[in-house]
């Protein structure tokens, strides 16, 4: 039995994993887990991958696998504490079989934005009469001295911070950060025009019936949806990465126009670690050089969790190294192993 491909959106499982300390982890293969087959969208696998990668590139396989090892419970967990919606612990929901809505996707990606602090969110913020007085605000927060008759040369009132904490605020950028390369390298690449930093990721239903993108900057974070009122295939060409992800670009280009381009902030504590993108080791003798594609990456590591196993430059290089090309028939069937 083939498992049908629910929306691939993510919801709790990678925050849940990384919580656990496992952001190089990551294995495909055929996952059968009880009476269900699960496979990738593409119907692909790739082995031993990075859980970069695997968000990057919204893989199912490696979805699954995840929440299997780290447990469901701590999955559902999760997307209840962020918001999300409660869901029973079965693993089809950890590629997001359980229904939710956008303001709900959009307001659980801003904890990632926010440093793992939540915002309640609010669709009219206040309300004033004919003579400009507001007569209801959404924020009741109290702020002793707002309301003074003139300034007394003291600091701003400001009132109580309306964030609460909901999840680490180290897990938090470790996610995003993993994020940001969903929009450098992986599905949704669209969105890397805009010049300036940011996170964000695709999800596509089964049939396709309906596709997403949750996403945005430092300042600001959206999403939308598309679908029909009563599902129905969309046609094979529909995904969050073709048709959702170009129309927050559309949406991000007007909006984010005049804003200023505000790089993500670390908490205290993250270790940034030179990474192999392919393997998750280490490097040492290597640097970023600044592309996309770069062999070498920043990683974002919790202390003492950063990985143990190294590969040097040479190594890189070597992998990275491009073949000769044959120039005889002899030489081309013999770099094919014969077969061609």
């Amino acid at each position: 039995e083939h498992a049908e491909r629910p929306v691939d959106d993510d919801r709790g499982r990678g925050h849940a994993a990384v919580e656990r300390g496992g952001v190089n982890e990551g294995l495909e293969g055929r996952a059968r887990l009880g009476q269900k087959c699960f496979r990738n969208f593409t119907g692909e696998n790739a082995g031993q991958r990075t859980m970069r990668w695997g968000v990057e590139q919204s893989r199912n396989l490696m979805t699954v696998r995840t929440a299997s090892q780290i447990g469901m419970d701590k999955v559902v967990r999760t997307a209840k504490v962020m918001g999300v919606g409660s869901y029973p612990p079965y693993l089809a929901y950890s590629l997001g079989a359980g229904e939710t809505t956008v303001l709900k996707m959009v307001n659980a990606y801003s904890i990632f934005a926010n440093q793992g602090r939540a915002v309640t969110p609010t669709l009219i913020d206040y309300v004033q009469d004919r003579n400009g007085k507001i007569i209801w605000r959404a924020d009741k927060r109290p702020c002793e001295g707002c309301n003074m008759a003139q300034w007394d040369g003291q600091p701003m009132p400001r009132p109580r911070v309306r964030a609460k904490q909901v999840i680490d605020a180290m897990t938090a950028y470790q996610m995003l950060h993993i994020m940001e390369g969903v929009v450098e390298r992986g599905t949704a690449t669209v969105l890397r025009d805009l010049g300036r930093p940011m996170f964000g990721k695709t999800g596509t239903s089964s049939g396709p019936t309906n596709v997403w993108f949750v996403g945005g900057s430092a300042d600001m974070v959206g999403g939308l949806y598309l679908g029909f009122d009563n599902p129905k295939p969309m046609g094979s060409y529909a995904q969050g990465g073709t048709i959702a992800a170009p129309i927050f670009h559309g949406f991000a280009v007007r909006a984010m126009k005049d804003m200023p381009v505000v790089p993500f902030q670390a908490p205290a504590g993250i270790r940034m670690i030179r990474i192999d993108r392919k393997t998750g080791r280490k490097v040492f003798g290597a640097w970023p050089d600044g592309s996309y594609y770069s062999s070498v990456i920043w990683e974002a590591f919790k202390p003492e969790s950063e990985p143990r196993r190294t590969i040097r430059r040479e190594e890189i290089a070597k992998r990275a190294a491009p073949t000769a090309r044959a120039t005889t028939d002899s030489e081309f069937l013999q770099s094919r192993d014969g077969i061609y």
